[in-house]
């Protein structure tokens, strides 16, 4: 069985959602559609959702009528016959009701407000599912709601999801279903966060043991430099599962690092395509590679570079073990670190709690901070272990400033911090010394 997902922007128009029917017919094998909500929605109704939690009904109300607007255009333009528009039109009436009736809750919080969001992907599947039937394609309707589950920890309980969703798939065809929303281990309307609708197509393909997930998206695959600063970048054509993490967590957006997790702890392999574009090769990301090879080159934005100097504690015992768990106090993550004999500079992407991590780090010692930094980092396997490439590297960036290095703390990844004002031109000088 094949899963596809289709993210927001490739049903955001009806003739997108025409194109993808298009698409999956041409498919004979059985398959999973995952889509996420229509592009805009989403948006639209955290909208909503923040009017309701400060109370701000009349505004609330405003912003559901022109939703609910845009939906009567979109089905007029996405079905040819009057029968399925109007039955499209009951389906919008059903659900627009209960979103009006969430709005009606004096006490709206942030538990309504998950159950709010759901309706987005809820109100593209059943649109889509009804399209499909229009073109006489036998389709079934699965509830995410009535598979998909997080455990206590708030993490996606596998156990459940495959004994769930393996006997509503066991006889093949053609399934659609939500990305994104699931219930919490209390049976309450919840939501993936992180990677969304991605997340759902590999936990999906994971559950049942899939042939393949395809991740359909605007762009023909994951990029070997970032095309909006770099010209004449080009898809890559194959990734291992390190090395697309390595990517999607360094800045590649395609891709959120914890997406493709589930479909890596089966081997299954992920095909990164272009909607628009569906003929072009895109990316596979699998469990083979080539050693050796430089694949890609991301930067992360975002992020501020701590320094703590100390000459009398950064050799004593337990000093690390201090210095980190400040950082585990406050739950911020550190992406890189160096030492010296009597300085540790890590990094953070998160500083909302900064100035009481530098309160507490003041106690080893003296503390500097550098924000608005960049980390650049160069993937491909085995790639640290490259003759000759960190002369290459230097050579390209002898007029920009490093600021930290990260070498053979993955085999994956070298890792260089800048200031952000350096990045474009980090960028370019290292894409023609790496790729030219």
């Amino acid at each position: 069985m094949i899963i596809y997902k289709f993210g927001g922007t490739s049903v955001g128009k009806p003739e997108r959602m025409h194109a993808i029917a298009n698409l999956i017919q041409a498919d004979p094998s059985s398959k999973i559609v995952v889509l996420s909500a229509l592009s805009g929605t989403t948006n639209s109704l955290v909208a909503i959702g923040d009017q309701l939690i400060a109370n701000n009904k009349d505004a609330a109300d405003l912003l559901i009528k022109s939703l609910k607007n845009h939906y009567a255009e979109f089905i007029d333009a996405l079905y040819k016959t009057d029968a399925k528009k109007d039955e499209a039109s009951t389906i919008i009436e059903k659900y627009f009701k209960e979103i009006e009736a969430l709005a009606l809750i004096p006490d709206f919080n942030h538990g309504n407000n998950k159950t709010l969001v759901a309706y987005g992907e809820i109100l593209s599947t059943n649109l889509f599912t009804l399209y499909l039937q229009e073109l006489e394609v036998k389709a079934t309707l699965l509830d995410a709601l009535d598979f998909m589950r997080l455990n206590e920890e708030g993490e996606p309980d596998m156990e459940s999801i495959s004994a769930n969703l393996k006997p509503l798939t066991a006889g093949g065809g053609t399934y659609i279903t939500q990305g994104f929303i699931c219930r919490n281990h209390t049976g309450q309307t919840d939501n993936l966060k992180r990677g969304g609708s991605d997340y759902s197509a590999s936990l999906i393909g994971a559950a049942i043991d899939a042939d393949e997930v395809q991740i359909w998206t605007d762009i023909d695959g994951m990029h070997n430099n970032d095309p909006r600063v770099v010209d004449n970048t080009r898809p890559i054509a194959h990734l291992t599962f390190d090395e697309a993490a390595e990517l999607a967590y360094f800045g590649a957006k395609i891709l959120h690092p914890s997406s493709i997790l589930p479909a890596q702890t089966k081997s299954i392999p992920v095909k990164l395509k272009n909607t628009m574009a569906p003929e072009a090769e895109g990316t596979t990301i699998s469990i083979e590679g080539t050693e050796g090879d430089i694949k890609a080159i991301a930067a992360k934005d975002g992020i501020t570079a701590i320094k703590i100097k100390s000459t009398r504690m950064l050799l004593a015992h337990g000093f690390l073990r201090r210095v980190f768990e400040v950082f585990e106090k406050y739950k911020t993550s550190i992406d890189m670190i160096t030492t010296s004999e009597v300085a540790v500079s890590v990094t953070i992407d998160n500083d909302q709690n900064l100035s009481q991590i530098r309160k507490e780090l003041e106690q080893f010692g003296t503390v500097a901070i550098d924000r608005n930094q960049t980390i650049v980092c160069i993937v491909g396997s085995m790639v640290s272990e490259k003759k000759g490439l960190v002369k290459l590297i230097f050579n390209a960036l002898s007029d920009v400033p490093v600021r930290m290095v990260s070498y053979g703390g993955s085999r994956n990844n070298i890792s260089l911090l800048i200031s952000s004002e350096d990045k474009t031109k980090a960028l370019v000088n290292l894409h023609e010394g790496l790729f030219k």
